[in-house]
This record gives structure tokens, sequence and C-alpha cells, in this order.
């Protein structure tokens, strides 16, 4: 499994050193726009339907105050807006990751 070797925090985004030497830049805006969390996707019942979360949504000037392993196989972050439940598995991350290296706009 692909794990992050350091993370830091820089400006207003979240900086990954990955195992096998790449290296992710994410905006921490995209990050809790994205986030995993019940809150934010909803939760699905058995037959696929979704109740509650309001994703995807902006959150002009949210920042990363911490973050914390889970266990090894990811990570969760605490946002400047008191959000806190979203699991980011390291599989997510990278996944996020190819994805703002890919746009060719800026998110915050």
């Amino acid at each position: 499994m692909l794990r992050p070797r350091e993370i830091h925090l820089i400006g207003n985004e979240v900086a990954i050193l990955w195992e096998d030497g790449a290296e992710s830049f994410l905006p921490m805006g995209f990050l809790r726009e994205h986030s995993p969390s019940a809150a934010n996707k909803g939760e699905t019942d058995i037959l696929g339907n979704v109740y509650g979360g309001d994703q995807p949504r902006k959150i002009p000037g949210v920042r990363v105050v911490a973050w914390h392993f889970v266990g090894g196989y990811a990570i969760r972050f605490d946002f400047s807006d008191g959000h806190n439940t979203g699991l980011y598995s390291f599989k997510l991350l990278r996944d996020l990751a190819d994805q703002v290296s890919g746009s060719t706009e800026s998110d915050e």
C-alpha cells in the first residue's frame, strides 16, 4: 500500500511526499470540498438512496489546521470551519491529487 512519507501544511496547500517519491500539493479548500464524510457526501442505504450531505460546496478561506493518521490507511484533517469527520484514504488522496494536477484552474 502506498503511504505518505511526509505531510506539511504550506500556505493554502497540504503537501504530501509519498513513499514512491511523488509529491502532491492539495489546496485546502479542495480537500474540504471533497471530504468523504457522511455530512458532506450523505449516507447511502442498501437500496442506493442517498440521504443528507451538501457536497460539492466551496467554503472560501477554509484551512487545514491539523491532521492525524487513522490506522495505517487514512488521514483525518481538522478544518478551520470545525469539520473533522472525513477519513481520506491514502488512495483517495492520490486520486484527488491526480485531479488537481490535471486541472488548469486554481481552487482558491
